[in-house]
């Protein structure tokens, strides 16, 4: 289940950071920034 919400938050984060970059190099921090909650998200989830 936890699995699944931090999917649906990172699909989120994506789709909100791709409609605001205007440039490359924009798209790149938000490729970034994504895969960095993504990598938070599966951080809490080895916790349990």
């Amino acid at each position: 289940m936890l699995k699944k919400i931090a999917g649906i938050v990172a699909i989120a984060a994506v789709a909100l950071g791709v409609t605001g970059c205007n440039t490359i190099e924009g798209a790149g921090k938000d490729v970034k920034a994504a895969g960095g909650a993504v990598e938070k998200a599966a951080g809490g989830a080895k916790r349990y």
